[in-house]
């Protein structure tokens, strides 16, 4: 690249920099696109609406028609929000909450009332017809036809009009098609669980002999009433006529809303103010912007002229984000923020590694253009592999998980992509730019020192040892929870539910100050940091979360709300509500943990054609969630909404880690030195790869302890045990999966030769 050109890129990356930057704090047009503040925010950030349906006609529905009401309003209502949460209050209420709305009534019509759907033949067992069409006008003028129930549902379910109802409906999905002239129709199609199956063949059956129609009847109206023109016997159906795609989405989203087990009716509904207050989200942003600080200091400190082009890429890499987030609609929550900032400093990983390798080249005598050069080719290898297994866990939670899961891993895959993007495509480019403009000395960019091979090995039983005893520490800790608190780790609502009050204060008062006077009352009664406050925008009432209160501490808050905020008694209401985070939920995360680990193991083994790689970096995962879980046990850190995030974000750090070793081992396995053992390769590649795995690790290191310093007190349990897990990573990185894959090769050769 010629000076003059290289003179020019850079002014024009400065600019590009400056547009990206202005979009991502000011946006674009009146409506701000782009902007972080218009990115959707959460309940906690935000707050939203609350609606509270009942059960209509049981006063003792049964647990398990509870659970799969709210399992099935949970799929209804992350259209709206991943981050929307259901859950059950008292025996026959449950509770919808929506963030980054304000218009209840808007979602209430939206929604409908979740209740039951019914198939309704045309005419009975004796010809006589269940319903009639007439016609009438639409808002445009249009004649739209109209139809009229003759019967009440009792006569029509007692008759045996009704064919099926929404219960036996196992799946309804919007789509396109192609039509018989081979344009594309949209189009619902219906699948049915095997008692559905049946009753559909025969109903259609019968319709279509007849030249009928079955109509679909939900919330007092018919929704849809097509005409059939087949018998339909393997289960399936589809239904056409919808003019646009949201129509089509309407329809099939109103069938799966009427296949609820339980009919509901709105017992009330609010908008409700944030969680947490604006202190939560200045807080975080301080923290952020000292951890990048942090992180950009290290990086030219260490790596001079290459890492101020890495500072460069990600001041890139952190816009581009923020933009990528309004664009695919991530809804943001505190626990979002955190997660933001620690892949600010994981996209540092990449560039340490091709630093390093340009180090290593140098000091071969390569010239500095070539080190680049080289250094940048030797490196694709492990932040490809890297970067894909994470990619892989990321897609797989992305397509088998649910609520915050989901949100989590649109988030780690942007992360992700961008990362690799900023350190291959423009930190190449910036440090090329660098180089034409002049900065061609070795000592710009450093020259790796020869480093004496550290015989890791040697230590490997210790090491293993180490391990086991953190673990079984762990499981120790479990059993002494069990016997003191009642749980295995200090499990907050969200998990396994709590008690939910209500009040109406004397005074409007804002989140910041119901935290800072009434929650550390409440605090001192349950003796767990554990308590979530709102209030509902408008008015004077506020509700508290906290775990389940037995009798004399529900008497206790509410002598406290009365005798010192002057509450009256008679305005407490308190209702038990069921986890946030259903067992849906939680066995929907476990599996998809499952299966990406499965698919991971199956990548690594076929791109270092081993298994024992696979297999070495499986069990350094297992022993990263372990042990961080040993510390979750042992410190009783609040295992919350957070903590599926806080194990995955460790899933993810530690195959990443472990990816890099493994990269250098399979590199120096092909070119081994004459006369050098297997252990002297190992030991030799570990401590080639030693820096990069400190390196990394201290700058993520940076921006999660800047959480724990600046962050409030939701953000800092998150921000713990991440210290913890990053900590474990790098020694499971460096102490154990180096030695699993010898002990795997060396004693799986020596007993396949016997």
């Amino acid at each position: 690249m010629k000076k003059s050109r290289a003179v020019v890129s850079l002014i024009v990356y400065m600019l590009i920099l400056g547009l990206l930057g202005y979009t991502a704090v000011f946006g674009v047009g009146s409506d701000k696109s782009g902007a972080a503040e218009s990115i959707k925010l959460g309940l906690d950030l935000a707050g939203g609406v609350s609606i509270t349906y009942q059960v209509v006609g049981d006063e003792d529905p049964s647990a398990e028609d509870m659970s799969d009401t709210i399992y099935k309003l949970q799929q209804r209502v992350d259209g709206y929000s991943t981050e929307a949460q259901v859950y059950q209050e008292g025996n026959d209420r449950i509770n919808i909450e929506i963030p980054g709305v304000t218009d209840a009534n808007a979602i209430l019509e939206e929604l409908g009332k979740p209740g039951s759907l019914y198939f309704i033949a045309q005419t009975d067992s004796e010809g006589n017809n269940n319903y009639d069409m007439g016609y009438g006008v639409d808002a445009a003028g249009n004649l739209v036809p109209q139809y009229q129930l003759n019967k009440t549902l009792e006569e029509l379910q007692a008759d045996g009009s009704i064919v099926l109802t929404g219960t036996e409906v196992d799946g309804a999905q919007a789509r396109a098609q192609q039509d018989s002239m081979g344009n594309l129709e949209n189009v619902v199609s219906l699948s049915f669980n095997e008692a559905g199956k049946q009753a559909f063949a025969d109903a259609t059956t019968k319709a279509f002999e007849n030249g009928e129609t079955i109509a679909i009847y939900y919330d007092g109206e018919f929704v849809s009433v097509p005409n059939v023109q087949a018998a339909i016997t393997d289960g399936n159906a589809v239904i056409t006529g919808q003019s646009t795609a949201a129509e089509a989405e309407q329809l099939a989203s109103t069938i799966r809303i009427g296949g609820l087990k339980l009919e509901l009716e709105e017992l009330r509904s609010n908008v409700v103010g944030a969680q947490l207050g604006s202190a939560a989200i200045r807080t975080s942003l301080t923290a952020a912007a000292v951890g990048f600080a942090l992180v950009v200091i290290f990086m030219i400190a260490v790596y001079y002229v290459a890492g101020f082009a890495a500072s460069l890429a990600l001041c890139l890499y952190t816009e581009l984000l923020v933009i990528l987030m309004y664009a695919f609609e991530v809804t943001l929550t505190l626990p979002g923020i955190a997660g933001i900032i620690l892949t600010v400093g994981m996209a540092v990983d990449a560039n340490v590694i091709i630093f390093a390798r340009i180090r290593e080249e140098l000091a071969e005598g390569k010239s500095v253009q070539n080190a680049i050069k080289i250094g940048f080719q030797k490196a694709l290898s492990a932040i490809l592999d890297g970067n894909i297994t994470t990619l892989i866990a990321g897609l797989v939670l992305y397509f088998m998980g649910s609520g915050t899961i989901k949100g989590f891993s649109i988030t780690l895959m942007l992360g992700i992509v961008l990362s690799m993007f900023t350190a291959l495509v423009v930190t190449k480019f910036l440090v090329n730019i660098f180089y034409a403009l002049g900065v061609q000395s070795e000592k710009a960019y450093g020259v790796a020192k020869e480093r004496k091979t550290i015989n890791f090995l040697s230590k490997r039983y210790v090491f293993f040892g180490i391990s086991v005893a953190a673990i079984l520490a762990g499981f120790v800790a479990m059993g002494i929870n069990k016997s003191s608190i009642g749980m295995t780790m200090n499990y907050s609502l969200d998990f396994v539910g709590g008690t939910s009050t209500t009040m109406t204060l004397n005074e409007d008062m804002s989140i910041e100050e119901i935290d800072a006077q009434i929650v550390p009352h409440i605090e001192k009664i349950t003796g767990d940091g554990n308590v979530m406050s709102t209030k509902v925008a408008g008015s004077n009432d506020i509700i508290i979360k906290t775990r389940t209160l037995n009798v004399q501490e529900r008497e206790a808050f509410n002598e406290v709300m009365v005798n010192n905020f002057g509450v009256d008694e008679n305005s407490i209401t308190a209702e038990t509500i069921s986890a946030t985070i259903s067992s849906e939920m939680q066995s929907g995360a476990i599996k998809a943990i499952l299966v990406s680990t499965v698919l991971m193991l199956l990548y690594i083994w076929f791109r270092f054609k081993d298994i024992r790689f696979g297999a070495s970096s499986v069990i350094a995962l297992l022993h990263d969630v372990l042990v961080v879980l040993a510390f979750y046990a042992i410190v009783r850190v609040s295992v919350g909404n957070t903590f599926i995030a806080c194990m995955l974000t460790i899933v993810g750090y530690s195959i990443n880690a472990t990816i890099v070793i493994f990269d250098r081992v399979r590199e120096n396995l092909r070119e081994m030195r004459s006369k050098e053992g297997l252990d002297e390769m190992v030991n030799r590649s570990i401590t080639q790869t030693l820096t990069r795995s400190i390196f990394t690790s201290l700058t993520t290191f940076f921006m999660v302890a800047a959480l724990e310093v600046f962050g409030v007190s939701s953000i800092r349990e998150f921000a713990l045990p991440l210290m913890a897990g990053i900590i474990c990573g790098t020694y499971s990185s460096i102490c154990l999966t180096g030695a699993l894959w010898y002990v795997f090769r060396t004693k799986l050769v020596k007993k396949a030769a016997k």
